[in-house]
Order: C-alpha cells, then structure tokens, then sequence
C-alpha cells in the first residue's frame, strides 16, 4: 500500500506535479507550490546573460588561483550521466586541471562504465575509483530496502558524499564539481524522499536489519562535513548554474565531442537506481519521479506541459528491461524470488518510523546555510 492518502486526485495546471506528492498545495488558479517556489528561486540559481558570464570568469580565476599549489584545481565526480558528464567536458573548456572521480557501488550499467572510460581518456584526465566493498554495502542497502522507506538511495548518496570529500581532502582540492543543478532538477518533493546525510537514521535502519559490521564504508555527517567544508575550505560548485544549461543541447555536444551515448532515463546509469525510480519507488509508492523532472524541465522553457503529458504515457519500464533488471537485482543481493516478493510487497513505512535527526539536523542546517550565504 502506498503511503499517499485517499485524498482528491488533482494535478498543477501549469507543471504536472500532482497530489501524489501528499504536501502539494495548489492556489486559486490551480497552480502548486513547486513550481511557483522554482520561479522564485530561479532569479539565484540559472543563468541570466552578462551578469552570470561575469560571475562564472570569477568562479574560474578563483578556483584556478587556490589551486595554484596543488596538483589540481578541482575535482569532477563522473558518473556516465549526462549532467556530470557535461561539466567534466565545461571543466576542460574552461581550461581547469580536473581529477576526475569516479564511484564504484557495484551497480554500474556497461552502458555507463564505457561511458566513463571514454570520457576521461578524451578529455585527457587523471582518474579515481572508489570502489565499495560489496558485502558492506550489500548488506546496507538490503537493510533499506527491507525497512520499506522510500529513501532507498540513502546508503549509496551517503557514501557518495563521504567518499567525494575524503578524496578532495587527500589530494588538496578545494574545490568539487558537481552535476546537481537548477534548471533541470529544481524541483523534488521533501515528502518523497529524505536526507542522505543523517547518520543517525543510515545506522538505526543497519542496525536493525543489517547483519555485516561496518568497516571500510564511508560515513559523512554533520560534522564531518562542517570539518572538511569549514576546517580544509573543499567547496561544492554547481556549474551547471552558470551556463544556459539546456539538457537536450548538452546532450548532443557531449555525444558528437566526447562519443557518450545515452542509457534512457535520469539517473539510469545504474541498474539499481534504474530499478528504485521506475518500479519500487512507483510500485509501492505511487512515486513518479518523472512528475519532478518533467515539471523542472516544463519550467526551465525545455518542453512543454503538452509534451510532459505525452512523456508520461510511455511506459516507466518497459516490460522486458523490466523482468531483465528484478531478476538481475534480486540474483545481485542474493536473494530468492519469495524473498525479494516479501520485501517489494511490504507495507510501505516512512523514515520517521526510524530513528533520526531530522529536527536535530533542520537546525544545525539552517544556521550552516546562513553562515555561507544562503
């Protein structure tokens, strides 16, 4: 059972988010909190002409200026999308000495893998892996998923995040390059999902449903990351911001520049993630992230509602890619057919039915943003 309630089914005249997102509000003309708060901020986050290319020269000159005694000037986390993908490639424009990263949590689609490979080596980058070890990390994201929260993702966002700074820190690099942008992922439901950083919650859940010990896994945290933002200075920049980032143009420069090829779907270069977006998260939900990403691009000027809609009548997995990737992530986290059933077919819970710091972390975070600026 999903946990959306038996409320009026009503969806955004102006984007198409819907009441499947149970915290949506809607006012006179039928428009919703989304995308009037994405207006609202676009005035921060996208590009605006002359302004913009003034900040971005700044940007560059002071990244460039920081790194000067070190062996780079930043580092670009690489995933084989296409977002990620494109700032590796306006890193190099831009003539920044980048370590490319790459993190390795066993899901990886070949697609993606030789994507990566082709990226770095065109572009002529040094390269890291990190690699997790799978029993831990197996073990992890098999707790999640048998705890029935929506926030699935959580075990491989937070090693992520940990393992991004750990190695901006051991090769001086103050600066992290990140795909995550506004004009094409501006909007997502809190009520979808929750934070990947509270370490609180990530151990409660091990803790209950787990059985490997932790070891080599990353952690993060509040105050890991207050450390390494704070104490060695390593900045997040969402490049993507500067530029007049438009997803289907990026997407033919990076595959008549760079050779990548495209794998289907936001965030499909991992077979599990893959899985999570297009049949658990709608499966046992009623979560469609298309909603959200479509919504993002409808208001960035990308396409229109119209073409949103008709998106959306396509199939979220076709059905043979479907039976391809169940069976494949059930062989991968070594469960039977009965077991994984048992686990898609649990009642859905939400991450407050576990131990967190949700209250602890809105506080610490709204004086962190303050702090900073934002």
């Amino acid at each position: 059972m999903s946990l959306v309630e038996n409320i009026a089914y009503q969806q955004c005249t102006r984007c198409i988010m819907d009441t499947t997102d149970v915290e949506i509000v809607f006012d006179e003309k039928g428009q919703c909190n989304h995308c009037t708060t994405y207006f609202e901020d676009a005035k921060f986050y996208v590009y605006h002409g002359k302004e913009t290319d003034e900040a971005l020269a700044r940007l560059v000159a002071k990244i460039k200026e920081d790194g000067k005694n070190s062996e780079y000037d930043c580092m670009v986390g690489v995933s084989g999308g296409v977002d990620s993908t494109y700032v590796a490639y306006l890193s190099k424009q831009l003539g920044l000495r980048v370590l490319a990263f790459h993190f390795d949590n066993g899901w990886n689609s070949e697609l993606a893998v030789k994507n990566v490979e082709n990226i770095v080596k065109k572009l002529d980058f040094d390269y890291q892996t990190w690699v997790v070890d799978w029993d831990e990390f197996k073990d992890i994201q098999l707790s999640f998923l048998k705890s029935s929260v929506a926030n699935a993702e959580t075990p491989s966002d937070q090693a992520f995040l940990a393992a991004t700074y750990h190695l901006c820190n051991k090769y001086k690099i103050k600066y992290l390059l990140s795909g995550s942008n506004f004009a094409t992922e501006g909007i997502l439901p809190k009520s979808w999902g929750y934070n990947a950083k509270d370490v609180k919650h990530l151990k409660a859940i091990h803790r209950i449903f787990g059985k490997v010990p932790f070891k080599t896994y990353p952690l993060l945290g509040f105050y890991r990351e207050f450390y390494y933002t704070y104490v060695k200075k390593i900045k997040m920049v969402r490049l993507l911001n500067y530029v007049p980032y438009v997803k289907e143009d990026a997407m033919k420069v990076i595959q008549n520049e760079l050779g990548w090829v495209y794998y289907g779907g936001k965030h499909y270069e991992s077979v599990f993630t893959r899985f999570f977006q297009a049949y658990y998260l709608p499966k046992k939900f009623n979560y469609d992230k298309r909603l959200a990403h479509l919504s993002t691009l409808i208001c960035s000027g990308q396409i229109t509602r119209d073409q949103a809609l008709e998106e959306m009548k396509k199939d979220i997995y076709p059905p043979e890619l479907l039976e391809q990737d169940k069976e494949y992530v059930m062989k991968k986290l070594g469960l039977d057919k009965v077991e994984f059933e048992k686990i898609l077919n649990a009642p859905a819970k939400s991450y407050k039915d576990y131990p967190n710091d949700e209250k602890k972390l809105k506080f610490i975070y709204r004086v962190y943003n303050k702090l900073r600026g934002r």
